[in-house]
Formats: C-alpha cells, structure tokens, sequence
C-alpha cells in the first residue's frame, strides 16, 4: 500500500511538472493554459530542433527551481515562472552553437530568470519578460566578450524580398523566433483557443506596427519576416479588451513599442522584447494615471 501510494504522489507530481511547464509556454504570450503552451512547441520543434530542446530543458529547469526554492505555488500552477527561462532558452540557442558550454548557459540563465522573476512577482512589479531580456543580454555579452567562437549570426534564407501578406503571421512566430508562417499560424491558434479576442487583436497589432513603421523606411525584409510586429503582437494581447478604450490603448502601446524598436535598430545586441516590455509599462502608467485622473473628477 506505501509502495502504491509513493507511485502514485510520484506520477502526481510528474504530471504537475509537466501541467505547469506547459502553461510557463503558455505564458510567453500571456496565456495561461496548458494546451497553448504545447501548441507554441509543436511550432518551435517544427522550426528548429534545437531550439525545441533548448526550449523544453530551460522551461522545466525553471519551474523545477521554482519549486524547489517554494516559490508561491499559485504562481508556479499558473506558469508564471517558465515563460522567461523559455524565452532565454530559445534565444541563446539561436544565437550561440549548440555547444556544451551553451547548453550549460542556458541552464543556468533559466534559473536566474527565475530569480529575478520571483523578485518582481514579491514586488508586485508588472514587467512582463524583462527578466528574459536581461538574462539573454548578459549571456550574450559575457559570450561575446570571452568566448567569441561560439557566436553564429541567425540564418536568413527565409528573406522574403516581395510583398508577403503573411508577415502578420510571421509576427506571432518572431514572438518565439520563428521566421516561418505555419509556426506562426500555429502560435496564433494557440492563443485562438485560450483567448479568441486578444489572438485577434494580436494579428490586427502585428498589421498596424507595419504601418506606424512606414515612416522610418524598415527594409520590406524585416517587414516579411515579422521582426517589426512580433513586439506588437505582444502589446496588442496583453492590453486586448472588449471596450472601445481598449483598443486605444492597444494602439498607444504598439505605436511606442514601433518608435523604440526602431530607436533600437542600430544595438549590438538583438533588441528582442524590450520594445514590448518598455511600450507595455509605460501604457500601463498612462492608463493608471488616467483613471486616478477620471476618478478624481468623478
């Protein structure tokens, strides 16, 4: 009978990793749910193999930490301590051969993203996937500084040099570095089926970013391959509402994270989501401030 219930706390526990370990995929654009988050890695294996392990390896070793340094539970269940490490995972395979010293970067950055994440949610500071950001940069850095060898330059071959209509789709994929549009088709059913309205609103921000962008003359290259409406797909989902002021702020948001992409062009460093995360807290502080000012006039 111990040996029975031992199993079965075992395959509880086993399934619990993996429930959270999905939604922590999931989470990548603000969605808390399981089958989304498998969706998003189906569309990464299709794109890269590599980048599929990497990402699957840095998510579990994440909320793996997390529980083990019981970290809030209730958090944990909702993924919110897997989506940075995953996004940290796919950058640094993207970005670095995949090399054992790599591969032991990306563990360890997991769980430093985890870290950082834990201070923000203990802090009640809203910064999306900042901690990924400062995570990536630092690796990078310290790689580019100290092991220069293991740097690759990310493969173009996908360079659509016409006028694609599927760079909206392509936009979802850059959210998780997938320059191909069945990643991206399939990264936006994932969001359809936990959110209809925001994974709509995340195509129609990914077409507005390519208009906002018009005046800065963004190479029709970029324009195919997503990289100017990744960060907007990700305004566009995270301020998604049903009221007509929602949409405003969806249009604020994806209009500044498109001037600081583009203020951002010319960065050693790969700009990644910071354009989101800046654009994103910078809405939110404006949104605050209106309604306190709303209210006070009420």
């Amino acid at each position: 009978m111990t040996s029975d219930n031992s199993t079965y706390r075992k395959t509880v526990t086993q399934f619990a990793l993996i429930n959270q370990s999905l939604k922590g995929l999931g989470q990548i654009m603000l969605q808390d749910n399981a089958i989304t988050g498998l969706l998003f890695l189906v569309g990464i294996l299709i794109g890269s193999i590599n980048m599929g392990i990497a990402v699957i390896i840095s998510v579990c070793v994440a909320t793996f930490a997390a529980n083990l340094f019981k970290f809030d539970t209730n958090d944990i269940n909702k993924g919110l301590y897997g989506f940075n490490a995953a996004l940290v995972g796919a950058a640094i395979i993207l970005f670095c051969k995949p090399t054992l010293i790599i591969w032991c970067c990306i563990i360890i950055g997991a769980i430093i993203s985890t870290v950082i994440q834990h201070f923000f949610i203990t802090n009640r500071i809203t910064v999306f996937t900042l901690p990924f950001v400062l995570v990536t940069w630092a690796i990078l850095f310290i790689i580019n500084h100290f092991l220069p060898g293991f740097n690759i330059i990310p493969s173009t071959a996908n360079a659509y040099h016409e006028t694609d209509f599927g760079f909206a789709f392509r936009g979802y994929g850059q959210v998780i570095f997938q320059d191909n549009m069945v990643a991206g088709a399939i990264f936006f059913v994932a969001v359809f089926i936990n959110s209809p309205l925001a994974a709509l609103y995340g195509l129609a921000g990914a077409v507005m970013a390519v208009f906002i962008s018009q005046p800065f003359s963004v190479p029709i290259e970029n324009v195919n391959l997503g990289l100017v409406s990744y960060n907007a797909v990700l305004c566009s989902i995270a301020f998604a509402g049903n009221k007509i002021k929602d949409g405003i702020w969806v249009l604020i948001s994806v209009a500044l994270a498109s001037i600081i992409s583009h203020l951002m062009s010319n960065m050693i460093y790969p700009q990644l989501t910071f354009p989101f995360v800046a654009a994103s807290c910078t809405t939110f502080v404006l949104k605050t401030i209106f309604k306190l000012s709303n209210n006070q006039i009420n």
